[in-house]
């Protein structure tokens, strides 16, 4: 745990401070997670297949941010994942823009670029 904090600010000394924060929480709710349960069990019965479908909804995630670049062009980004007390997992991600895509003022986040 401390090699990967180290490996974090190492990567923040290079590039500087994150852009953006993304918190990316498991839906027990989601149709991909009630289609693997067996019938009659509820998600926390089968916390290894919540984590399986989290992994797989996060991987996701992250190739649209680093390939399809939906917030934009990235240079870097670290995430962690955390299991909340239900025992849902959830991520918390920092994204750090390329110099053309960082916001440098307030209209720059609250614009659509849709």
């Amino acid at each position: 745990m401390v090699q990967n904090y180290q490996d974090a600010m190492a990567i923040c000394r290079w590039v500087g401070c994150p852009d953006a924060f993304v918190t990316f929480t498991c839906n027990p709710q989601w149709l991909e997670l009630k289609r693997v349960l067996p019938l009659g069990q509820q998600p926390h019965d089968r916390p290894d297949l919540v984590t399986r479908v989290f992994k797989i909804k996060l991987k996701e995630l992250i190739n649209d941010i680093r390939k399809k670049h939906i917030l934009g062009r990235s240079i870097a980004r670290i995430y962690v994942v955390e299991f909340q007390k239900r025992g849902l997992p959830h991520a918390h991600i920092l994204i750090f823009f390329t110099e053309d895509y960082k916001p440098h003022t307030v209209e720059d986040v609250n614009h659509d670029q849709c």
